[in-house]
């Protein structure tokens, strides 16, 4: 008479045995040395620890992910402090100004001291200068044709834009700056109010100050406030 074959080894599904643990969290209560028994892989190296090493060091892990995360959450609100304390100063000054030459040579200093930009030019339409008793001053110029199409052609229909300045659009656009002798960058945006008002140019001989790529709320959310100071603050008179 023959023997039965032997049943087949069963083994456990390890999905399983995983779900049935996380429905027992108290299966180990009692049973500690079967914890200590228990060996797991390293981590950063060949071979096995124990479970209670690799809690410990994943433990230790998640902490400096924690660590990290709120360093740069730190980061982030010390920059954006220091960012608004800049724009209120920036504002501030502006709103202060007593007349249009001073509204922009408040603005270019600003701009040059708190935001690394270091040419401004602010092109208004002649009928915002006709009745003044001088010229405008720097950075304030008057919009021409040449000028006016040269700008509208930089912003290619956007209301605002950063792009590559070119030595020639330079000397151009920011006719009381020293132009490089390379091409620089530029934040530019269409001033309007009800009206077309002209244009504000921020430049920088450094090619990539003002990329493409970058967002321009910052410079139309002060061409905004040019634009309502210009209406505002008529021609000075000595």
């Amino acid at each position: 008479m023959s023997r039965a074959a032997p049943e087949p080894r069963k083994t456990l599904d390890p999905d399983r045995v995983a779900e049935w643990l996380a429905t027992h969290p108290d299966f180990f209560v009692g049973r500690e040395g079967l914890l200590q028994q228990l060996r797991v892989p390293h981590p950063e190296a060949r071979g096995a620890t124990s479970l209670l090493e690799r809690l410990v060091h994943d433990l230790r892990t998640r902490a400096e992910q924690a660590e990290w995360r709120l360093e740069q959450l730190l980061e982030s609100a010390r920059h954006n402090e220091a960012q608004y304390r800049r724009t209120r100063e920036l504002v501030l000054a502006l709103v202060e100004a007593p007349d249009r030459d001073a509204l922009g040579q408040a603005l270019a200093t600003q701009l040059a001291e708190h935001f690394a930009t270091p040419a401004v030019a602010l092109w208004c339409p002649a009928s915002l200068t006709d009745d003044e008793p001088r010229p405008p001053q720097a950075p304030r110029q008057v919009l021409d044709e040449h000028a006016g199409s040269r700008l509208a052609a930089l912003l290619d229909g956007r209301a605002s834009r950063c792009t590559r300045l070119t030595p020639t659009d330079w000397k151009r656009l920011l006719p009381h700056v020293g132009a490089p002798r390379r091409s620089g960058s530029c934040a530019i945006t269409r001033l309007t109010l009800g009206e077309p008002l002209g244009y504000l140019v921020l430049a920088s001989p450094d090619p990539d100050h003002f990329r493409a790529s970058m967002d321009t709320l910052f410079t139309e959310y002060v061409g905004e406030v040019v634009a309502r100071l210009l209406m505002r603050l008529g021609p000075h008179h000595d």
